[in-house]
């Protein structure tokens, strides 16, 4: 048997701790609240068949985001008061909050709950999920144009962002004001949104970590 000198065990021991830091983070799902400051779901539709596009977005949105992204898996559960919808004209926006179209006395809140998909270098470039608008929940998908995770100069914990869209119609969510004189129902919408990782103890499963190929 071989004994080990004192110099030696020290070496062996400084090692293996070297080792154990160097070894990589198991990566795994993490939980992201949506900064509300930084997120505004914003939409475009037409008025009046071509005559000029109206747009809009929404002022106050809430959320939580999963993500995992050496498993390539992630959740989007998004709520909107859709009270807040900002035309920048306030007779625009108090006929929104009406019966004609958003309803907002019976129907104040919309929803928006999909599963993170097709990622490509650990990020997302998808989201296959399901809006609840007006009362009523219909399939729709986003195609994420941008997705980046960093550490948040301030907070020192990461927070990730994305830009993503998708098109539907709004009268296949019973909002058809205006189509009787032509207007085009579909209606483009458009989401810029930012979020923190919850538990500043997990802030290196997932972003920070290089996914595996």
């Amino acid at each position: 048997m071989t004994v080990l000198s004192p110099f030696a065990r020290h070496a062996a021991f400084a090692t293996l701790a070297m080792a154990s830091v160097l070894e990589p983070v198991h990566a795994g799902p993490a939980t992201y609240t949506i900064d509300p400051m930084h997120t505004y779901p914003s939409f475009e539709a037409d008025h009046f068949g071509g005559l000029s596009t109206w747009r809009g977005k929404f002022d106050r949105t809430q959320g939580k985001i999963t993500l995992d992204r050496r498993a390539g898996t992630g959740t989007v559960d998004i709520t909107v008061d859709t009270s807040s919808a900002d035309f920048g004209l306030d007779k625009m926006n108090e006929a929104a909050r009406g019966p004609e179209l958003f309803d907002v006395a019976k129907y104040p809140k919309a929803t928006y709950k999909g599963r993170l998909t097709a990622f490509v270098n650990g990020a997302p470039t998808k989201v296959t999920g399901e809006l609840n608008l007006h009362g009523i929940t219909r399939p729709l998908d986003l195609t994420i144009n941008t997705f980046k995770c960093m550490p948040h100069p301030m907070f020192k914990r990461e927070f990730c962002g994305a830009d993503a869209y998708a098109t539907f119609k709004r009268d296949d969510f019973g909002m058809d004001s205006g189509k009787s004189y032509g207007f085009n129902m579909d209606v483009v919408l458009r989401i810029q949104v930012e979020a923190l990782i919850d538990d500043t103890s997990s802030r290196d499963k997932v972003a920070l970590a290089q996914p595996q190929h």
